[in-house]
């Protein structure tokens, strides 16, 4: 396996030194920042990143205080034994994106964290104990117990959480392949935990955080 130092460099090379590179550094939160946010937040930001899968990300965020509304700030405790015209009525809501389907994780997702609430005293103490070198282990649980929660959307939800764990972009993928390091769908526990590999790997050469890492290795720009 290359070392982390070659692709940092080459990435130093593209981006224009070490200020350009930390300039563009992902936020890493401590488990304390991690526990302080409220399960209503966790909420929120998970169905954010539910109704950005497969749209434009900009349509979703300009219209998300209008979700707010709508959702009436996202209480887990509420969303968890909603009735279904609260969620009908949600279809045709123009504060939204009308989307049923995704409208219907929201239950789901808002259950997922409950139970995960009663069981650590928080969502963000759950979150906090997780340990970053089995990220796929959390993806997996998320998968598992939350609704729409597969591809990279729960990879984006944690790097939106500033928990520390990396993102399969396509830069990512396509630097992981091009190196030999990943030879399975980037979507599959295989190709997941291929990248686990890897990144665990380079973590403990550089000492670096997991979304540093992930977010250095897509400037590196393999795939293009």
């Amino acid at each position: 396996m290359l070392r982390f130092s070659d692709f940092y460099q080459r990435a130093r090379e593209r981006k224009g030194g070490d200020s350009a590179i930390t300039d563009l550094l992902p936020q890493v939160a401590t488990a304390s920042e991690l526990q302080a946010r409220s399960d209503d937040r966790y909420l929120s930001d998970l169905t954010r990143c539910v109704f950005r899968a497969g749209f434009v990300w900009r349509i979703i965020d300009n219209k998300w205080a209008g979700f707010e509304e709508a959702f009436s700030g996202f209480v887990p405790k509420y969303w968890q034994q909603v009735p279904p015209e609260r969620l009908e009525a949600l279809a045709s809501d123009a504060r939204v994106v009308r989307n049923l389907q995704k409208i219907n994780t929201v239950p789901f997702n808002a259950r997922m964290i409950v139970e995960a609430s009663e069981s650590h005293g928080s969502f963000g103490q759950f979150l906090a104990q997780w340990p970053s070198h089995d990220q796929v282990g959390l993806l997996l649980w998320l998968k598992k117990n939350g609704a729409r929660l597969g591809g990279a959307t729960a990879q984006y939800f944690l790097r939106m959480q500033g928990w520390d764990g990396f993102v399969l972009s396509r830069d990512v993928v396509a630097a992981l392949t091009n190196h030999q390091l990943m030879d399975a769908s980037p979507t599959s526990k295989k190709g997941l935990e291929q990248a686990q590999a890897a990144f665990n790997a380079w973590h403990e050469e550089t000492g670096l955080p997991y979304s540093h890492l992930s977010r250095i290795l897509s400037f590196t720009l393999d795939a293009r």
